[in-house]
């Protein structure tokens, strides 16, 4: 994930044919499975009955890059709540976790993990392997609902059913934000095939406004410090003292690392600004490093962490599991998680007494069901007409952001209200 990649063009997904698919993924099935950190909630056993219904959650946990155990721990404590009043609709929910260990082998292994099991869907989940995963899923015809939006494969398959804008929201919106008070901005991403979609997406925002591209700096994802990236990126964006410029380091977990080599360069350099995206910084980072992110601007995708709106998801966290460090509540995977397994809930009622499945969770999404998230996000459909119709991203429905800043070393709100960059996104999908 961390040696030099080709770049890729950000041109609108041409849907895979059908017969490619399912031969992609007995491909897959006919590979030997490898061994996967999986497991499943306490008191459950692994199928689907008919009183019980089956979903996976997967994330990367344990790796030298990005990792998300809050997501599947979130994912334990939701079905530990929603059993503990009687199930949905009478029906228990089982939930089966499995690490993706940011391999794409192992990302293929959950998603067969998940077909062998019958899951009726994969829910709240993180991965940047989404070629390895939708192929058996596809096959199966097993809905990914609520994925993190990592990779614009997320945007295009016909069984995905995102609940926010992904990192083509994030991007975009960050360049709006940034657009209106940075000078030069210098981008700092990963050097892999994710990372490779970031300077279109935040660029096409900063264009929007009027204001010149990024510079694009490719850095290892999994470096132990950045002190040469962090002194390049200040000397490129200090180079007019007229003019005071911003640097966005967009690395998931290792933005923190790269901040601690920024802190200790910038006193030589004029004032900068620094920017970055919810997932690669949060409040728990901001609480742990003094004024290191004072000032910053951070887009996201939900209302921030202290907003009403969340006492639902803090009930469940303190009811349920109380003590476990995993799940932070700023964490936009521990919300998305959240968001997504409200959709699935509301999914699974809509149903009444009939059968839960895969085909009926799809069918029930794709005829428009109307899901309220509380004001999390602006009501989810994913009928047709609901689809927003960017070109690259078709299965898009919710591209509202949230632009924020730290302030006294809080995370608060910049500007109120949500922002929708889905003029934006048009115009970059078609570019």
């Amino acid at each position: 994930m961390t040696g030099r990649r080709r770049i890729r063009t950000f041109l609108p997904a041409r849907p895979r044919p059908a017969k490619a698919r399912v031969l992609s993924a007995g491909a897959l099935a006919a590979c030997a499975s490898i061994a996967v950190g999986c497991g499943v909630v306490p008191g459950t056993t692994g199928g689907s009955g008919g009183d019980t219904v089956t979903v996976m959650t997967w994330a990367p946990e344990k790796t030298k890059a990005t990792n998300k155990p809050g997501m599947p721990a979130m994912a334990r404590a939701y079905a530990r709540w929603i059993n503990a009043q009687g199930g949905i609709n009478g029906r228990r929910l089982e939930v089966l976790t499995c690490n993706d260990h940011n391999d794409t082998v192992a990302a293929a292994s959950c998603a067969r993990r998940a077909v062998e099991e019958n899951v009726v869907a994969v829910v709240g989940s993180y991965s940047q392997h989404a070629r390895s995963f939708f192929s058996p899923l596809e096959a199966a015809g097993i809905p990914y609902l609520g994925g993190y939006g990592v990779t614009d494969d997320e945007f295009t398959s016909p069984l995905s059913y995102p609940v926010n804008g992904g990192q083509p929201s994030l991007l975009a919106g960050l360049g709006q934000q940034l657009a209106r008070t940075c000078g030069p901005v210098t981008l700092v991403r990963p050097d892999t095939v994710a990372g490779d979609e970031l300077p279109v997406l935040l660029d096409s925002g900063l264009t929007s406004g009027g204001h010149p591209v990024s510079v694009d700096q490719r850095a290892a994802e999994d470096a132990s410090e950045y002190a040469g990236h962090a002194q390049r990126a200040l000397r490129r964006v200090s180079a007019n003292p007229l003019e005071e410029g911003c640097v966005v380091p967009a690395l998931g977990d290792r933005t923190n690392t790269f901040m601690d080599s920024f802190r200790r360069a910038r006193e030589d350099y004029p004032t900068v600004h620094t920017a970055s995206v919810l997932g690669s910084v949060d409040q728990s980072m901001i609480d742990a490093t003094g004024r290191t992110y004072e000032g910053s601007y951070v887009t996201g995708w939900y209302p921030a962490s202290s907003d009403k709106r969340w006492k639902p998801m803090r009930e469940v966290i303190r009811k349920e599991a109380f003590g476990d460090n995993r799940i932070d509540v700023a964490d936009p995977g521990v919300q998305t998680t959240w968001v997504a397994y409200t959709a699935l809930r509301k999914a699974v009622e809509s149903l009444g007494d009939g059968e839960v499945s895969s085909r009926t969770l799809r069918r029930t999404l794709d005829e428009g069901l109307k899901i309220d998230t509380g004001g999390l996000t602006p009501t989810l459909s994913w009928s047709f007409q609901d689809l927003i119709g960017a070109s690259g991203f078709p299965r898009l429905v919710n591209s509202d952001v949230t632009f924020q800043v730290v302030r006294e070393g809080r995370l608060v709100t910049e500007r109120k209200g949500f922002v929708n960059v889905s003029k934006v996104l048009e115009k970059t999908g078609a570019s």
